[in-house]
């Protein structure tokens, strides 16, 4: 799902839209029996192009058991296929007034179902129709199997005159919306519980799903919020699944937000769960400091932050609206949380399960755990690491960080012809 603030469509390339004109409701195969992939590969064929099927396929459909009133146990899956006619009921025709943003391949509105749950249903508007119905099945293959607290929840989704996405409402907005147009900002205890709720969801994509997934598009306006501020990561129109055997995706473009991105992903394209790490760096900084990943003059938080992260400069990078209401061993695990996320060279980015286990650290005056350095200094490599290959990956790091700003610089400038 996009941001449920209004997003500019030049920052995000997902391309991600639907297919209009298909009027058959869709009835889904059960998973209960042996045969359950060939159903829903059965299933796909008779509403979408046969080359377009093997990106949905890999994904057999979830269900939930069921018994029915003859005592036999029947699968029903966990989420709906509404019509056109109950969308439009349900937003009231698409009204402007419930209109709640848009990015560059779709808008989103605030629905009320009949039962009364308040859903925010994501129309995709733009692209072919093949185009559309490709990301459709993309995005919809992924987010049928993800099921965390802390990722945005499917209910259900519309083939009926376009495609839709149908998804739980979270009704504060998108952290960005918090974090740079809105007066009041945050306070800090909601900014760490926000780091520590997206980390969460970002190692079970990389890692507890069944197969692991690179979100590819993480930033602020992709992070809502829920009634009690819990973070929910959204928008998997750029996700990619890793089968077992891949150490990376290359691809011939690069794709996302500029501000967010990887520095080996627009060199390189080269994307893989480091890539999100670097995005979660971003995020990490934004909360520390209050700005934009991308200011109005299109300058790089990542370029203005990094030697203040390398000083530990604390004055300059709090965010001034905190003031002196911030809990210091808190901020000083996320400034330097930020500065191994965002470091230039992959292999040196710790993983999201050690990110983890900085962030819960539990606070004690006699436990040297509360220094993140030490205690990452003991979990960013396995114990099969040696001394003289840590050294060696610092060396790269060091070499690498030169070149970097140059090409990014450069990046900068062809992408907003500057």
């Amino acid at each position: 799902m996009l941001d449920l603030a209004t997003e500019d469509s030049m920052d995000s390339r997902s391309g991600k839209s639907t297919k209009a004109g298909l009027q058959t409701e869709l009835k889904l195969p059960s998973k209960s029996t042996s045969s359950s992939s060939s159903q829903w590969s059965s299933w796909l064929s008779r509403f979408f192009k046969p080359k377009l099927v093997p990106r949905l396929v890999t994904f057999p459909a979830s269900t939930t058991a069921t018994v029915a009133n003859n005592g036999l146990t029947q699968s029903k899956t966990p989420w709906r296929s509404f019509s056109l006619s109950e969308l439009k009921a349900a937003t009231n025709n698409f009204n402007p007034e419930n209109f709640v943003g848009k990015g560059g391949y779709a808008e989103v509105y605030k629905g009320c179902l009949e039962d009364g749950e308040v859903v925010a249903i994501k129309k995709l508007t733009r692209g072919t129709t093949e185009a559309q119905t490709n990301n459709f099945l993309s995005e919809v293959g992924i987010i049928v199997h993800l099921d965390h607290p802390n990722i945005a929840k499917l209910i259900g989704f519309c083939t009926d005159g376009g495609m839709h996405i149908v998804l739980q409402f979270s009704p504060l907005g998108s952290l960005s919306s918090h974090l740079h147009d809105r007066e009041e900002g945050l306070v800090w205890s909601v900014r760490y519980r926000i780091a520590v709720g997206t980390g969460q969801a970002l190692e079970y994509l990389h890692y507890k799903c069944p197969r692991r997934i690179i979100h590819r598009d993480i930033k602020a306006a992709n992070i809502l919020l829920s009634a009690s501020f819990e973070p929910q990561i959204c928008d998997f129109g750029l996700a990619k699944w890793l089968p077992s055997q891949w150490t990376h995706h290359n691809l011939p473009s690069y794709e996302g937000t500029f501000g967010y991105l990887a520095p080996e992903c627009i060199m390189h394209g080269i994307v893989d769960e480091k890539t999100d790490v670097f995005a979660f760096g971003v995020v990490l900084l934004e909360l520390i400091t209050g700005r934009r990943a991308l200011d109005s003059s299109m300058n790089s938080l990542v370029i203005w932050a990094r030697p203040l992260l390398e000083a530990n400069d604390v004055p300059k990078l709090v965010d001034s609206s905190l003031g002196d209401l911030y809990d210091r061993t808190q901020f000083d695990r996320l400034v330097y949380l930020a500065s191994l996320c965002l470091r230039e060279s992959a292999p040196l980015r710790p993983t999201m399960s050690n990110v983890l286990k900085i962030l819960r650290v539990v606070d004690s005056s006699n436990s040297t755990s509360t220094d993140p350095r030490m205690f990452l200094r003991k979990t960013t490599f396995s114990d099969n690491d040696d001394e003289g290959e840590m050294v060696g990956l610092e060396e790269e790091y060091n070499n690498y960080t030169r070149k970097y700003m140059n090409d990014l610089r450069i990046h900068r400038q062809i992408a907003f012809d500057m």
